[in-house]
C-alpha cells in the first residue's frame, strides 16, 4: 500500500503532526487485519457448512485444519505490515530480523495446520461411525505421533536454517545417530 498518498491525504486534512499520523496509520492496519481476519472466518464458516453437506470427511478435517493457522497467519501479516510502518517512520532498520521472524511465523502456521490435520485423521481413522472398517487405535495412535514428530523436527530444522543458522551438523549427528540405532 502506498502510504505516501495516505499521508498527503492526512496533511491536508489539516493532521500535520507525523506522530498524529503515525498513529492513524497504525489503527487504520490494525482495522485492516481484523476485517481480513473476519472476512476469512466468514468464508471458513459458509466452507464447513457446505462440506458438512458432503459425504467426504477428508473436505471436514482439512477446513478444520487450516482455519486457525489461516487466521493467525493474517494476523501475523497485519503486525508485520505495522512494524514495517513504524520502521519507516522512526528510521529503526529491524528489515532482516523481521523477514525472519515473517518466515518463521509461516512455518509455524503449516506446522500447526499439519498437526491439526493428523490429528483429525488419527480421529477419523478409528472412528467406527466415519469408517465402514476401522483401524486399530494403538496403531493409529503410533503412526499419528510418528508423522506429528517428524513434522515437529522438520519445522524446527526448517526454522533454524531460515534463520541463518546451520542444520549440516545436526543432520550428521542424526544421520550417524540413526545408523548406531
Amino acid at each position: 500500500m502506498n502510504w505516501n498518498i495516505i499521508n498527503t491525504g492526512l496533511e491536508q486534512l489539516g493532521m500535520a503532526d507525523p506522530g498524529y499520523r503515525q498513529g492513524v496509520e497504525i489503527i487504520i492496519i490494525m482495522l485492516l487485519t481484523a476485517l481480513a481476519s473476519l472476512m476469512v472466518s466468514r468464508v471458513f464458516f459458509k466452507l464447513e457448512k457446505q462440506s458438512l453437506k458432503t459425504k467426504n470427511l477428508w473436505d471436514d478435517t482439512l477446513l478444520f485444519a487450516a482455519r486457525s493457522p489461516v487466521r493467525l497467519g493474517i494476523w501475523l501479516l497485519g503486525i508485520s505490515w505495522l512494524v514495517y510502518s513504524i520502521q519507516r517512520l522512526s528510521g529503526l532498520d529491524v528489515s532482516s530480523f523481521l523477514l525472519g521472524v515473517q518466515k518463521a511465523g509461516v512455518i509455524f502456521c503449516l506446522t500447526w495446520a499439519l498437526v491439526r490435520f493428523i490429528s483429525g485423521a488419527e480421529s477419523i481413522l478409528i472412528c467406527p461411525d466415519k469408517m465402514k472398517q476401522p483401524m486399530d487405535e494403538t496403531t493409529v495412535s503410533a503412526i499419528g505421533k510418528l508423522l506429528r514428530g517428524s513434522v515437529f523436527l522438520i519445522a524446527a530444522l526448517v526454522i533454524l536454517q531460515t534463520l541463518g543458522y546451520s542444520i549440516s551438523g545436526v543432520l550428521a549427528f542424526g544421520g550417524v545417530g540413526g545408523l548406531a540405532v
